[in-house]
């Protein structure tokens, strides 16, 4: 069986592979580690970088399906942020340059 490490690895070189960026590498990374929800301020003490690139990673790796989000309400409003398993995210990737290798080939054959 192949190592944890070992497989974040490759995955981490495919994701850079893909444009991903360095930091938000490192956030997805540290919510797979941590394997449980985390708010923006917790993943901001714990990488040590600020709010504002925090939350821009975040929502980028939302938006690529690499993060998923919770609504929560204690006496606030807000998100927590998962990792999606290396699992899903490979089904994602798969799933998304399929679909792009679709549309290239209709446009071709148009």
């Amino acid at each position: 069986m192949v190592a944890r490490d070992e497989v974040y690895e490759k995955l981490e070189g495919l994701l850079r592979s893909l444009g991903f960026k360095k930091t938000e590498l490192r956030v997805y990374k540290l919510l797979l580690e941590k394997k449980r929800p985390m708010r923006i301020t917790e993943i901001q003490r714990e990488l040590g970088l600020s709010e504002r690139s925090v939350r821009e990673h975040v929502l980028n790796l939302y938006r690529k399906g690499v993060l998923k989000r919770t609504l929560i309400e204690q006496g606030w409003l807000g998100y927590v942020y998962t990792a999606a398993s290396p699992k899903e995210l490979i089904e994602r990737i798969k799933e998304s340059i399929i679909q792009r290798i679709n549309e290239i080939e209709k446009e071709i054959s148009d």
